[in-house]
């Protein structure tokens, strides 16, 4: 997607490409980090929600239900109990449009360049929680899912807390600088590091407020292997199937997961 700051559009945009991946025969679908609005921090804080109510997570789950497909609702703005702070939350709905789990993002973006700074810590408060969920598929097969956010994505100690997932999703908005530079180089190693599908699904393009994303939403095997990417200014449904068999196969031939050990650092 390429979120500007008209809510509702978004919205829109939001409830068709899911509808596009459900007709695709997707079970789950991944939008990225705030989806309903890129603006102004002002403007954050005047569509933040209580958890469970309000017309964002109304209308994704709503979505989920009508299409029968599990979505990871990016991430949205929600109230905390700090008055000058909310959470950059990512919610999980099911086919039924109930609520399956909950992240707050951990770490918080900061970046200074000659063209541009952000300092996250100034307006969001961080979730101290790693999340992980199980997805049921039709096939019979339960996936184990972690949920991350976009800056999240550069430290690799908070997956290992996700108790070795199958599937790790990363709803982001990758700046273009650092996209460019680490984008796919992180979500390679994130998937060959914990043996996992990581799919990262990305702002893109140049919104109506100037600012624009690295976008190339991106899914990578266990292996290291990217199966499915769009450019930096798509906007659409990149899809890819998870193989359960793949990823048994690869953790058997390179058992790095049971090969960890504690480190005595007396």
């Amino acid at each position: 997607m390429t979120s500007g700051s008209d809510v509702q559009e978004n919205l829109k945009t939001a409830s068709s490409l899911i509808r596009q991946a459900a007709l695709q025969g997707a079970e789950l679908a991944v939008l990225p980090e705030m989806f309903p609005l890129m603006g102004d921090t002002d403007a954050l804080f005047k569509i933040a929600e209580d958890y469970e109510s309000g017309p964002i997570q109304e209308e994704i789950a709503n979505v989920a239900k009508q299409n029968g497909i599990t979505v990871v609702a990016g991430s949205i703005p929600l109230k905390s109990d700090t008055p000058d702070r909310i959470y950059n939350s990512s919610i999980v709905y099911d086919s039924f449009g109930g609520t399956l789990a909950r992240y707050d993002k951990i770490h918080l973006f900061a970046y200074s360049h000659a063209t541009e700074s952000h300092d996250e810590t100034q307006y969001f408060k961080p979730g101290t929680k790693p999340v992980h969920f199980s997805l049921p598929l039709v096939n019979g097969i339960t996936l184990k899912v972690g949920l991350a956010v976009c800056y999240d994505l550069r430290f690799p100690r908070l997956f290992r807390y996700m108790d070795t997932p199958d599937l790790i999703v990363l709803p982001s908005a990758f700046t273009v600088n650092t996209g460019r530079a680490h984008w796919e180089l992180l979500l390679r190693a994130r998937a060959v590091e914990n043996l996992c599908y990581v799919a990262a699904a990305g702002q893109a393009g140049t919104n109506d407020s100037g600012r624009s994303f690295w976008g190339h939403s991106t899914i990578v095997d266990p292996w290291g292997n990217v199966v499915s990417k769009l450019d930096q200014t798509q906007t659409g449904v990149s899809i890819a199937t998870v193989n359960p068999t793949l990823i048994a196969q690869v953790r058997a031939t390179l058992p790095a997961l049971l090969n960890r050990t504690e480190y005595d650092l007396e």
